[in-house]
């Protein structure tokens, strides 16, 4: 069985994943916090520079050259890791909305509405989350919307398994 619109936003927002993914990867390499979010999760944690394999060595030389590092922790990569895990947090319930209620067979106007309403918000909720700390328009609007599809999808997947089994 073939299901093109739930097809459409899995590979977009595993785009967006990706994305999200390789913004933390890069605050990371800058910060050089591998692991955790502050510079205080870290504080007991071997320093990795002090005596480094050959692989820690090329990582650090390399970085050195392509990235400007940071020798303050801002708190932005907190707000990225936060914004990628969001993503992860409520994207993948969605998506099975999506595809359930497109191998429901029902209207394909419920599926767009819902995978782009998903989409948006979640766009907007990581940029609000990543460019500012605290509340923002772009974080109000990410949650709001995907609570949307929350419902909706909820609640249209109600419906179809009840009039599924009667």
């Amino acid at each position: 069985m073939s299901i093109p619109v739930t097809t459409f936003f899995v590979g977009l927002n595993g785009l967006i994943a990706f994305a999200l993914s390789y913004i933390v990867v890069m605050e990371r390499t800058r910060t050089r916090i591998w692991h955790g979010e502050t510079e205080a999760q870290v504080i007991n944690q071997p320093n990795y520079l002090e005596n480094p394999n050959p692989w820690a060595a090329f990582v650090e030389s390399y970085t050195q050259k392509s990235l400007l590092a940071k020798t303050a922790d801002d708190g932005v990569l907190q707000r990225k890791a936060r914004a990628h895990g969001n993503f992860t947090e409520y994207v993948p319930l969605a998506l099975l909305f999506i595809m359930t209620l497109e191998l429901m067979h029902s209207s394909p106007w419920i599926l767009w509405l819902i995978g782009s309403a998903l989409t948006v918000g979640r766009i907007a909720h990581a940029w609000g989350s990543i460019a500012i700390y605290g509340p923002s328009p772009g974080r109000a609007i990410g949650f709001f919307l995907t609570w949307f599809v929350y419902i909706i999808g909820a609640g249209a997947c109600v419906y179809y398994g009840i009039t599924g089994l009667l």
